[in-house]
């Protein structure tokens, strides 16, 4: 079964500084039919306005995934940590037993263009902890690319190690780019559009656009024009 998300379906909201769409519910968008996907919890497409961002705010158990598509965003946190997250970066957080964070767009003109994700994690009450990894174009170009997965895995394919039973998967195309990806048809799988159009099992997908894959065996992604996509290998 393969059920699509429509980009308009979104929750949105406007908080002037922030444009949020949110794929699943989130703060004051509920919709007890889009609670999540496997455990796949959050995907929020987020465009934080120059010179502002997220104030200090809390975390907890929970492996949170920042993808930038464009521009940076800025972190610190209450464990002395911090950085900068660029385009083409992806950032691991394992927020654990509890972490505080702030993310600031610092860029005097430039908007900061995001995915936020959320997964929820296989263990609760670890240790909180960062990685960073950049993943050029060329890694991604006509391929799915894995940013992020179980430790095994990850290390294997120089990946963010999460902390859950998800494996992430990135990848941009073309013209006659296309690429199939094996999937336990025990599992359940996601793809997300982040921008340009391309087709899914057949299915024509635009920005903001997402498939959810339930007992299906392979993820066939083709005819992409200007293309960036994710696609999220899960547990039920």
């Amino acid at each position: 079964m393969i059920i699509l998300r429509r980009s308009e379906e979104r929750g949105h909201a406007d908080h002037g500084w922030l444009q949020s769409f949110h794929s699943f519910s989130f703060a004051d968008y509920q919709d007890p039919k889009h609670m999540g996907w496997g455990n796949l919890r959050v995907i929020n497409e987020d465009v934080v306005a120059p010179g502002t961002g997220f104030g200090t705010h809390g975390h907890r158990d929970m492996e949170i995934v920042t993808y930038v598509l464009e521009g940076a965003l800025s972190h610190k946190d209450d464990t002395g940590g911090g950085g900068v997250v660029v385009t083409g970066d992806v950032q691991r957080m394992s927020a654990g037993r509890g972490v505080r964070h702030s993310e600031f767009n610092h860029a005097p003109h430039h908007a900061t263009h995001l995915l936020q994700i959320w997964i929820e994690p296989a263990e609760r009450g670890i240790a909180p902890s960062y990685e960073q990894l950049h993943f050029d174009a060329a890694r991604k170009r006509g391929r799915l690319c894995l940013v992020a997965g179980p430790a095994e895995r990850a290390v294997a394919y120089g990946a963010l190690t999460l902390n859950a039973d998800a494996s992430i998967y990135a990848g941009l195309f073309d013209g006659d780019e296309a690429v199939s990806l094996a999937i336990d048809p025990s599992r359940k799988a996601y793809v997300h559009l982040a921008r340009g159009i391309c087709r899914v099992n057949g299915h024509a997908l635009k920005a903001g656009d997402a498939a959810c894959f339930d007992a299906e065996p392979v993820v066939l992604i083709d005819q992409g024009q200007n293309a960036e996509l994710m696609v999220f290998d899960l547990a039920t």
